[in-house]
């Protein structure tokens, strides 16, 4: 596995447990407000697997998880591998994806080799080229919505609300496509970091008012739906 980053300890992460958290390399969407910019060029050093696992066995009994974020952990060829691995150490495990593998998601899960799925959702149907800044087949995004909501896994979805890119009204139309799903995360948008597309550094956010009012026209379509990063 390519492995760009680690920090060992959050209590955040991993809804309701301690976990540890390894961002992997490369990603198969350029989205032009993402705060991962050197992940998804490559542009670091490479953590060895053998780090992570000593580091994993050491703190056995103090965490509880391990998350696989990126760029897109579905990228990475050896994922079940590795994965399988954790899981025979006795951690819970939970990926974070953009959803473009479908088939790859539905096999760890028939397996039961990962316990949580966090999923970008980027945006209604009809904006997600321009949220991705690449041609995206929305049709596998549609399947892995479906995968999860057979509720075999514990799973959330989550839209990153980028001030200039959506607005309330796109909120309520990723709600409807979204109806009746478990959990919903309406994430604020930070550019304190370097983004993909420097034209994004000096956006400033939605309001936070904007936010509630947004989270209170679309709350009744999900069993738990909050705000995050404010």
């Amino acid at each position: 596995m390519k492995i760009g980053g680690f920090q060992k300890t959050s209590l955040l992460d991993y809804p309701g447990e301690i976990s540890a958290i390894i961002w992997t390399v490369g990603c198969n969407f350029n989205c032009p407000f993402c705060y991962n910019k050197n992940l998804v060029e490559g542009n670091v050093e490479l953590i060895s697997e053998d780090e992570i696992f000593s580091y994993l066995k050491k703190r056995r009994g103090m965490l509880e998880g391990l998350v696989i974020s990126g760029g897109e952990p579905f990228l990475q060829k050896d994922l079940i591998d590795f994965v399988c691995k954790v899981k025979k150490m006795g951690y819970l495990v939970k990926v974070d994806t953009n959803g473009m593998f479908p088939d790859e998601l539905g096999e760890l899960i028939d397996k039961k080799l990962i316990d949580y799925v966090s999923m970008d959702i980027k945006a209604p149907k009809k904006k997600y080229d321009k949220l991705t800044g690449v041609k995206t087949n929305v049709s596998k995004i549609e399947k892995s919505i479906d995968i999860l909501r057979k509720n075999e896994v514990d799973y959330e979805f989550k839209t990153t609300f980028v001030a200039d890119l959506l607005n309330k009204e796109d909120i309520i139309e990723i709600a409807k496509w979204l109806e009746g799903s478990d959990k919903y995360f309406l994430q604020q948008f930070k550019s304190n970091m370097p983004l993909i597309s420097s034209k994004l550094d000096n956006m400033t956010s939605h309001p936070k008012e904007y936010l509630y009012e947004t989270l209170d026209a679309i709350k009744g379509y999900f069993n738990y739906c909050k705000v995050r990063g404010v």
